[in-house]
This record gives C-alpha cells, structure tokens and sequence, in this order.
C-alpha cells in the first residue's frame, strides 16, 4: 500500500481533469429561504444528483482511473461501511475492474445492495469499520 501525502491544490486540479469525462457537473444553487435563515447568501452543491448519491464517487473514480493495466488485472479491495465502498464499486464497474468490499456485518443493508448491485463482491465480517479495514487489508496481501 503507497503512502498517502498531502494532496496539493495541483493535484485538486489534476483530479479534477482526470474524472471529468465520467461525471456531469452538480447542480449549485441558492435558496432565498436558506438565505434568510442564516442571514447570509447561501449556496448548496447538490453531490447527491452523482451517480451514486455522493461526492465519494469523484475518488473513486481518480483512483480507478489512474490504475496501471496490471493493477486493473489484479482489481481493487475496499474497506467502507458505504458511500465509499459504492464510489468504489462504480469506478471499477465503469473501468472493467472487479471490486471487493469489506464491510462490516451490521453494515446498511440498502448500501450493500448497492455495492453489489454495481458489481463488487461484498465481504461482511466483523462489527465496526477497524474490522473491514483489517479484512481488506489481510485481503490485499493473499
């Protein structure tokens, strides 16, 4: 597993760049009663009109996406207790790539259908997310 480093704003841009062609810009808007609630101008960005129903799917599919052939060949393994795990599951459906995604056993039912639902085999096993993360990780080493 690489080392994670900070992400710079170039790389913000270069993520950017890189999952445009996947996905179709999300709606900003303003509401007047929103406004005069807070007293101020307010703006919401609607990630949940993304193809998952959340902003996570931009990272999955950076990630997916920069995978080298061989890397893709091998597939990827996740551990999430659910939004993750379904941007995850999108980007290698999208990519051709299997997914497998450690969750824990009480995990949401309706996000494991999801993830199965968009092709990742869904591992359940232990209680907490410190459970999937190991699984995937013992995972990742066989």
């Amino acid at each position: 597993m690489a080392e994670l480093r900070e992400p710079t704003f170039t790389d913000v841009l270069d993520a950017a760049r890189q999952i445009r062609p996947y996905l179709q810009p999300t709606p900003l808007r303003r509401y007047a009663a929103l406004d005069r609630l807070v007293g101020a101008e307010m703006y919401v960005k609607h990630e949940n009109h993304n193809p998952t129903g959340a902003f996570k799917v931009r990272g999955g599919i950076n990630l997916v996406s920069r995978l080298s052939e061989d890397e893709r060949r091998r597939g990827v393994i996740a551990a999430s207790t659910g939004n993750h795990g379904q941007s995850v599951a999108y980007a290698a459906r999208l990519f051709g790539v299997s997914a497998v995604i450690c969750a824990p056993a009480v995990a949401n039912p309706v996000k494991v259908e999801s993830m199965q639902d968009l092709g990742a085999e869904v591992v359940l096993e232990g209680d907490r997310y410190d459970d999937s993360k190991r699984n995937a990780e013992r995972l990742a080493h066989e």
